[in-house]
């Protein structure tokens, strides 16, 4: 058990937000938690009046449509009790999107290799602004490539983590191709746990018929051969 919440605390969101966005965050991420989803980013906009955005994914950085359903209905509830929100809002469930941001200590060594846009909160060599590719993680800092760095300026740069204000992948053909990847092995995946769920309560339905055929000693009605087993005749077909 300790093993479990030491490793749920080393993968904690580092980059949170503030305010009004933190006090949502705080309600949302028990409960997206409680899916088996990640909290990644609570962002509150003017957009359409006024616009909650909550950003989830998979451990595997995945997130399809089912899951922001089963995000909204869960959280929707929660949110009304404790409305954090004074005013009218829209409740928006999304994925990451591939320029995504970068909120865990986990993102910046999973996206090493990747181009990335960094804003800090605290100025590093007089500058706020970092644009390069991410190249790993030193200590509690990321160190990456400078692509905007000018006449006698670092090439490569350490960015403390928690001095950051905001991480986010920039899209590039990289980046898109293994977003398609992916996508497409958690497609795949989700294909085969449901032709595996199915399997599973065909066989829960016709186990009992196969304990009542074998207590008699012969097959029960509307039961014909298939092979080496014996299933109801009304499943042939489906």
């Amino acid at each position: 058990m300790a093993e479990t919440s030491s490793s749920a605390d080393s993968d904690a969101r580092v980059l949170t937000e503030q305010g009004v966005a933190a006090r949502i965050a705080a309600i949302a991420e028990p409960v997206i938690a409680d899916l088996g989803l990640r909290l990644v980013r609570v962002k509150v906009s003017a957009l359409s009046g006024c616009t909650v955005q909550i950003m989830a994914e998979r451990p595997d950085s995945t997130m399809t449509i089912e899951d922001c359903e089963r995000v909204s209905r869960a959280l929707s509830p929660v949110l009304d009790v404790a409305d954090p929100i004074e005013r009218a809002y829209r409740l928006e469930i999304s994925s990451p999107g591939m320029d995504r941001p970068l909120v865990r200590r986990s993102d910046f060594e999973r996206f090493c290799g990747q181009r990335v846009k960094v804003e800090m909160a605290r100025a590093v060599d007089g500058r706020r602004r970092f644009r390069g590719v991410l190249l790993g993680i030193e200590g509690d800092a990321a160190r990456i490539h400078r692509e905007d760095a000018g006449p006698g300026e670092n090439v490569e740069m350490l960015l403390p983590i928690e001095d950051m204000a905001e991480a986010k992948l920039t899209l590039s053909d990289a980046l898109i191709a293994e977003s398609l990847k992916r996508g497409k092995a958690a497609e795949r995946a989700q294909r085969e746990g449901a032709a595996g769920e199915a399997e599973g309560a065909a066989s829960r339905q016709a186990k009992p018929w196969r304990d009542k055929r074998r207590s008699r000693g012969a097959a029960a009605p509307g039961f014909r051969p298939t092979g080496s087993d014996r299933r109801p005749a009304q499943h042939e077909g489906e």
